[in-house]
């Protein structure tokens, strides 16, 4: 029986020795016979990276986080021996971090080398396609509508209306596109996927395009992500030497071909009408809406534009059905929500549960409190235009509807962690600072705002005149909200207004 000896190879594991590790392994095994190493995705646990699992007679066992120092003790265990090293975790779903989640969109995530369509195929993969390319577009529609998926990029707006816009729009030529543009602080759910499970994303991709009658599809990459470029590429080949890609797709009489394009380095091109125009060739800046995508999208066409996650959910839904799907979550946020835990967290990574979870339950059970030890202050939820929660409203259900209540955002599930040494008058600085470096220009209330907000809050700072520089920061923050031309500059008042109203002391 083959031993396998699993060590993640993305971008995060990589950061922190995976590459040494294999090397040592590899090394160690030299000459061996029955063991191959495999080089796997990810699970999410990075704080247990670099994370090494061994296979025998079909168990699997974890080791984390490993060093090369390491290799030799952990080569030298018996099985019977294992369980004794200081470093064993048991059989990994079963490691309380794991066995807590409710794993649907990251289930193969680290489970398999990642380019091994065989392994895509054997754990259900392409099922949903392969169901989708025999229904009328209608019904496609249909299923993404009822199983109540919203966009996981951060507007959360319902997928289905959006595929039916674009489905029923007139227009020779159609297009979906893909923003994997993920550029909010303390989020990787979408490189972790790419680089995990880049099938799972193909696959979406393409029922996408057969709903609404798409034959071409584009992912629009972060820049800074060279490894996921690397995984998609090979993938998307693979993906089309086997007919799940091309010209008459899993033997049916639908097409879909699909191109990856390198973004620009600019946070304003994960703003869909920017991430366009860039698409076209042209600098990143935020159109005017209307027309909206879904009408008169990349080159003037009817276009879907959606998350990694958003489009590598349909491939669960369409192969499990819609009310499978529907049957998780809560209220109106149904299926999974993915969280990134980052900052001053113990415990970082990627965790995945059912809607309806606090704040409080997430940071306690999956963080682990901070890294250094001291006591939470505040919570930044939704990425940089996010508002900084105190504990009064960590008990908050983490759904879309009850976060809004509180002034609260999910976004794209980004959580960053912040102690009791935090300066929330420096964080409402940064908000504004953000914003002026990472706006496109093209209106005033975002481009002059941005700028006027990081002076005040200086004044503010240095206390001159504290209280009419703070009433003078709130005039500008409606300004900005009502007259900004897109969430860039509408929201950047959301993190500084939500540090006045719950750490006041910090601007005094």
């Amino acid at each position: 029986m083959t031993t396998r000896y699993f060590i993640p190879r993305d971008t995060t594991a990589l950061a922190v020795g995976a590459q040494s590790v294999a090397d040592a392994l590899s090394q160690a095994l030299q000459g061996q016979e029955d063991v191959t190493i495999v080089r796997n995705g990810s699970r999410g646990a990075f704080w247990l990276e670099p994370l090494l699992e061994i296979e025998r007679n079909g168990e699997r066992v974890g080791f984390g986080p490993v060093s090369v120092a390491d290799v030799p003790t952990i080569l030298a265990l018996g099985p019977s021996d294992q369980a004794g090293h200081p470093l064993y975790l048991g059989p990994v779903e079963a490691h309380p971090w794991f066995a807590g989640q409710q794993r649907l969109t990251f289930a193969r995530a680290g489970l398999d080398d990642p380019l091994c369509l065989e392994a895509y195929l054997a754990r259900h993969g392409f099922d949903g396609l392969e169901h989708a390319v025999h229904l009328p577009q209608a019904d496609i529609v249909d299923e993404i509508t009822r199983s109540g998926l919203r966009g996981r990029g951060g507007a959360a707006f319902p997928a289905g209306i959006k595929w039916r816009t674009v489905m029923e729009a007139a227009g020779d030529e159609k297009y979906v596109v893909c923003n994997a543009d993920e550029g909010d602080s303390g989020t990787f759910a979408d490189r972790l996927l790419m680089e995990a499970d880049p099938y799972q994303l193909i696959e979406g991709m393409a029922i996408a395009g057969v709903a609404v009658g798409a034959r071409q599809g584009y992912i629009y990459l972060r820049s800074e992500y060279p490894h996921a470029w690397d995984v998609l590429h090979k993938a998307i080949a693979k993906a089309e030497a086997a007919g799940y890609l091309g010209e008459g797709i899993c033997d049916s009489d639908k097409h879909f071909h699909l191109e990856l394009r390198l973004g620009a380095g600019a946070y304003i091109c994960g703003e869909e009408t920017a991430l366009l125009e860039s698409l076209e060739g042209r600098r990143g800046m935020v159109r005017a809406k209307p027309p909206l995508p879904a009408h008169q999208g990349l080159f003037g066409k009817p276009t879907v534009v959606n998350n990694v996650l958003t489009l590598a959910a349909t491939s669960s839904i369409m192969a499990d059905g819609a009310e499978a799907y529907a049957a998780l979550g809560a209220a109106r946020s149904l299926g999974t929500l993915t969280v990134q835990l980052a900052g001053n967290i113990r415990r970082g990574g990627l965790v995945e549960v059912p809607y309806g979870m606090s704040l409080r339950e997430l940071i306690e059970q999956f963080g682990g409190g901070t890294r250094s030890g001291r006591p939470v202050r505040a919570i930044q939820v939704g990425g940089p235009l996010g508002a900084y929660l105190p504990e009064s409203l960590w008990d908050t259900p983490l759904d879309y509807e009850a976060m809004a209540a509180v002034g609260g955002m999910l976004g794209h599930g980004g959580v960053v962690v912040f102690d009791d040494t935090v300066d929330m008058a420096e964080q409402a600085r940064f908000a504004m600072a953000f914003c002026a470096q990472e706006s496109c220009g093209k209106c005033t209330p975002c481009r002059v705002g941005s700028v006027r907000g990081v002076e005040v809050i200086d004044r503010i700072i240095a206390r001159e005149e504290p209280e009419q520089n703070i009433d003078l920061l709130h005039d500008l923050c409606d300004t900005m909200e009502a007259a900004s031309l897109c969430a860039m500059g509408g929201l950047t008042p959301h993190p500084v207004r939500s540090a006045l109203r719950h750490f006041p002391q910090d601007f005094n």
